[in-house]
């Protein structure tokens, strides 16, 4: 998932897609950890898109503040 499609969503919907990359991420170390892993770089891939949906969930709360201290 790029960053582009990350900061189309909505703030709800990114929370919903964090708490299921989460998820995938759970589920991705109990299968590496029962030896059940197919494709080793989708542990590296599901990290890099949680760090996206939450860079980008900072930025628009950082934007909120911002906005919120000029007025």
């Amino acid at each position: 998932m790029s960053a582009r499609e990350i900061r189309e969503k909505g703030s709800a919907e990114l929370v919903e897609q964090l708490l299921a990359l989460r998820r995938e991420q759970f589920n991705l170390r109990v299968q590496q950890a029962t030896g059940q892993q197919a494709k080793a770089d989708q542990v590296a891939r599901v990290r890099r898109d949680i760090a996206r949906v939450k860079t980008v969930l900072r930025e628009r709360e950082l934007a909120g503040q911002a906005a919120g201290t000029k007025a």
